[in-house]
């Protein structure tokens, strides 16, 4: 028979059982829910725990055979009406390639800290700090919708620690390098393309969403108001991420020849929608503008970088030169200057000039 033991007040039943273990049981509408501990102090912990857990949800968690792929599951049922169809899309990949295999079958209720923790340490040993990343706010998401729904108690995510990721700083050409490019590649088919992405700083789904009804070549203008990405295999045309990304853009002299050049060559090539298109007219896919960009860096001995890297690079020039913070920012489509700040605050201007003038102002008044 377990031996009941003193207990301090508001401390609940604990009792030791007659294997040694300590017992505590928590009654809640006429469900009673018992917890165990090898020392009576680990018993008391648990039970406290427990009580907070019902004083939050208003209920015994109760996660019954359910597994990580059951949540898994229901997590990305609940996000898909909510999240861009490219998000909704990673998120999937993320479960699948990340999660799923090391936890997938694992009960929630035997889903520990110490489990989730070293999962993100194998990541990380093999040079995965992102992955580990990626996963770790994939499955805290999950988990906090089943610590919502009365699952379970509490969400082991909130007891590990965050890995950490510090992303490469990406590389950025010089003006120089920049002009070595695009003289480099005059009469690719993607140089309208590239030329384009460098002078206006769109991101690489907007400009492959333009339709020629968005150009003003007489106004020297273009009006990016969508977005295009394939999903799947499909081509997804979305709104832009924010209403700040719905914007009308100057082109510079260059932009303009070049769209001039790439109208006729459209349409002599059967014309169509897209300013940016196949031969065929169909959209062009991400990975082969990267291809033949790539391709044409090492023609060329220049350091490597992405079509999105003309976007960073636009921007950068911009900031060097020394344009208002917030004529960037709606320039490429940020939902606020502070965005812009964040990821470009590199490329902006010492205050040098401003020293300077605070020297010469205080030497007058000698």
């Amino acid at each position: 028979m377990p031996r009941s033991t003193r207990r301090s007040a508001g401390e609940g039943s604990i009792v030791q059982r007659q294997d040694g273990r300590w017992q505590a049981s928590l009654q809640v509408d006429g469900v009673r829910k018992a917890v165990y501990g090898k020392t009576r102090q680990e018993c008391a912990a648990r039970l406290a725990d427990l009580q907070r857990q019902v004083a939050k949800a208003g209920t015994l968690p109760d996660p019954g055979k359910r597994t990580v792929n059951d949540l898994l599951d229901a997590w990305l049922e609940v996000k898909a009406p909510t999240v861009r169809p490219r998000t909704l899309h990673d998120y999937h990949a993320i479960c699948d390639r990340y999660v799923r295999s090391p936890l997938g079958k694992v009960r929630l209720n035997r889903l520990t800290p110490d489990r989730i923790q070293r999962l993100y340490a194998r990541y990380q040993m093999r040079a995965q700090s992102r992955t580990a990343l990626k996963a770790h706010r994939v499955l805290s998401q999950a988990l906090a919708l089943a610590v919502r729904w009365g699952w379970i108690g509490n969400n082991p995510c909130d007891r590990v620690d965050t890995p950490r990721y510090r992303p490469e700083r990406k590389e950025v050409w010089t003006p120089a390098e920049l002009r070595r490019f695009l003289d480099g590649t005059t009469g690719h088919r993607l140089h309208p393309l590239w030329l384009f992405l460098a002078t206006t700083g769109c991101r690489l789904g907007e400009a492959l969403a333009l339709e020629w009804g968005d150009v003003d070549l007489g106004a020297g203008t273009v009006t990016i108001n969508k977005a295009g990405q394939h999903i799947g295999g499909q081509w997804t045309v979305t709104e832009p991420k924010t209403r700040s990304g719905i914007r009308t853009i100057t082109l510079p002299r260059e932009a303009i020849g070049a769209l001039r050049q790439q109208a006729a060559y459209r349409l002599a090539h059967g014309g169509g929608a897209l300013v940016f298109a196949s031969d065929s007219g169909q959209s062009l896919t991400n990975g082969a503008i990267a291809w033949h960009m790539r391709r044409e860096c090492e023609r060329l001995a220049l350091p490597r970088i992405t079509p999105h890297g003309l976007r960073h690079l636009h921007a950068s020039l911009l900031l060097a030169e020394g344009l208002p913070l917030p004529e960037v920012s709606r320039r490429l489509g940020h939902a606020s200057p502070a965005i812009t700040m964040a990821i470009y605050s590199h490329a902006i201007r010492d205050d040098s000039a401003a020293v300077e003038a605070i020297e010469r102002a205080l030497a007058s008044r000698g």
